[in-house]
């Protein structure tokens, strides 16, 4: 029997208990999300909610006090905190991403710094190397100017990509020639937030602009950018940078869909419009309609979660394949355009209770326009993952 899109079902190691914690606070983040518009970042109620739930550290592996769950199990309470909130999924993709690279990839001295102790870290910030970073003894001294900080308000560690120099200004090259590239991790005390977060949707995720200048970031707390080599034995880890911080992507869409969907039939149980006979919900039209986008988002949520379990079982078998990594972004930005389209719907049937503020599916409309443009899901991910995919329908 299919089971309805407001209960997904769990999977192996503790997701089923994290999911649950998840529903759990749904109902303060319900309360909170028209204020936290307002507020432009996640109130401090839904922080205190979700640290207590031990939520931001989901992929910080268990020996050091975190949930050590996997990628699928993981997605699945993005999925569900996005269902309560767009931004607060949104967010929490941002942060528990963050936390897992720094877990996953950094060294274990400079990771045991951020995760191991009582007070564990939270991790926000650009990991692009678009700063500057001059090797100095012990470590570099980077300066640079960053953005799209989600859940920056609340945390405690900054990522800060930066290119390397040496003292005299030369520019460092790997043995291929490549420019090296170093992401570091800098304390919250440490760094300028330069606000600048003015946006029509996402707007609690305070994705704000930030600098640091010639901050000291220790050796042991930087990593290589583009590092696909984990430094942990854990298999989500093996998946790589980009799989792990993509990925996030398609469960908040996910949330936000359903959401679009919950919302339109309760409107549709109760409002009447010129014309018809009886309230919309018993109109043969948006029956049908709410059917098929229905079906889509649980085709839509299968997929994703089956690409996702498929490519952790790779890499728990020794490595991601080429054509399993164009699938998670083939996924991922496919999921995005299904539940764009299925709120835009939703939206449209809710009629003027879709623009009344504030309004649920009005939020949901602007969450997921805005979650669409990324350019992690834009359409030229597409044309990448056609190539490994493609070469699999001319093979003998």
């Amino acid at each position: 029997m299919t089971q309805g899109l407001a209960r997904p079902e769990t999977g192996a190691g503790d997701s089923g208990d994290y999911v649950a914690r998840a529903r759990d606070i749904a109902p303060i983040i319900n309360a909170e999300a028209d204020g936290m518009e307002d507020l432009r970042g996640v109130s401090p109620a839904v922080v205190a909610a979700l640290r207590e739930q031990r939520i931001f550290w989901m992929l910080v592996p268990r020996e050091w006090g975190g949930g050590g769950l996997g990628i699928v199990e993981t997605f699945k309470v993005i999925e569900e905190l996005a269902r309560a909130d767009g931004s607060t999924g949104w967010v929490m993709m941002a942060n528990v991403s963050g936390t897992g690279v720094a877990a996953g990839y950094l060294g274990d001295a400079g990771a045991r710094v951020l995760f191991a102790g009582p007070d564990k870290g939270i991790i926000a910030g650009m990991f692009l190397p678009v700063g500057r970073g001059v090797r100095v003894e012990g470590g570099y001294r980077v300066t640079g100017k960053y953005g799209f900080a989600s859940g920056s308000g609340h945390a405690s560690w900054m990522g800060a990509g930066f290119a390397v120099y040496d003292e005299d200004g030369n520019p460092e090259t790997s043995v291929d020639g490549s420019p090296v590239h170093r992401l570091g991790f800098v304390p919250r005390d440490e760094v300028k937030f330069l606000g600048g977060w003015n946006v029509m949707g996402m707007v609690a995720t305070g994705s704000d602009d930030y600098s640091v200048t010639e901050v000291f970031v220790p050796e042991a707390r930087t990593m290589d950018t583009f590092s696909t080599t984990p430094v942990r034995s854990e298999a989500v880890y093996s998946l790589g940078l980009v799989a792990m911080a993509v990925g996030g992507h398609g469960p908040v869409a996910l949330g936000i869909a359903r959401r679009a969907l919950e919302e339109v039939a309760h409107i549709a149980a109760v409002k009447t419009r010129p014309g018809y006979p009886s309230v919309i919900g018993d109109n043969d039209m948006f029956r049908r309609e709410f059917a098929t986008h229905e079906a889509l988002l649980q085709a839509a949520r299968r997929y994703v979660y089956e690409v996702c379990a498929e490519a952790e079982a790779q890499a728990a078998a020794g490595g991601v394949s080429d054509v399993q990594r164009a699938r998670l972004r083939q996924a991922v930005t496919w999921v995005v355009g299904v539940a764009r389209d299925i709120v835009n719907w939703a939206f449209n049937w809710g009629g003027s209770a879709s623009i009344r503020n504030p309004s649920v599916l009005g939020r949901c409309l602007r969450d997921i326009s805005v979650g669409a443009t990324h350019m992690m899901v834009e359409p030229m991910t597409m044309v990448e993952a056609a190539g490994p995919i493609l070469a699999t329908y001319l093979e003998d």
